[in-house]
């Protein structure tokens, strides 16, 4: 995890104490991963990490609370998001 990653993941267990630790940084590495290949996908120049910080944080902030409510219908994402009560924080 990179230092953006990290500013990003403290944000998101401050934002949802509902989280583990890592199910907190699945998250961060999810949303970081999706927003870069869907601006890569949109044929946009790459703008950098901090750009990159600045959106997840926006949704982090708007959306981060209520991250452990998802069930994810995608089967390739559900046995990221699946927490697991051993590892909570």
């Amino acid at each position: 995890m990179n230092e953006y990653q990290k500013r990003l993941f403290t944000k998101l267990l401050e934002k949802n104490n509902f989280l583990s630790a890592s199910l907190a940084q699945t998250w961060v590495e999810l949303l970081w991963d999706d927003f870069e290949t869907t601006y890569a996908k949109a044929g946009r120049k790459y703008q950098g990490s901090e750009m990159t910080e600045k959106v997840v944080s926006q949704w982090i902030e708007h959306y981060g609370d209520k991250l452990h409510e998802f069930v994810a219908e995608n089967p390739k994402y559900k046995h990221l998001l699946e927490q697991d009560p051993k590892k909570m924080h």
